[in-house]
């Protein structure tokens, strides 16, 4: 038969490393979550709730969900680069009228008396 684990043994035998950013230690308490819930669920003595996650997130729904977030997260961002690429267009386009009018040996009040 084999040996059962006891709740005060270590989850991982890798060594720990030290987070360094809060990102880092988030994601180091999520994977020692992720496996005291793994060795729960397989002694059977994980609750109800854990059961229900696990089972919510191998679901059709939640995959379409996923997606449909990511799939909003790129349009955002090609929104976002959409709208810089219009203002670096306007710039290079006044920058270029501005030079244009330069070279023409007008002067900015010049252009601005005629446009009145």
């Amino acid at each position: 038969m084999a040996r059962r684990k006891r709740l005060d043994e270590p989850l991982s035998s890798t060594p720990r490393s030290f987070a360094t950013t809060p990102e880092q230690r988030e994601q180091e308490l999520i994977g020692l979550a992720t496996e005291l819930v793994e060795r729960r669920l397989r002694e059977g003595t994980a609750s109800s709730a854990e059961i229900v996650h696990f089972l919510k997130l191998g679901s059709s729904r939640e995959r379409l969900e996923q997606e449909k977030i990511l799939a909003e997260t790129e349009k955002a961002r090609a929104q976002a680069k959409a709208t810089q690429d219009l203002e670096d267009t306007k710039r290079l386009m006044t920058e270029a009228i501005a030079a244009l009018r330069t070279y023409r040996g007008e002067t900015d009040e010049e252009y601005y008396d005629d446009v009145a």
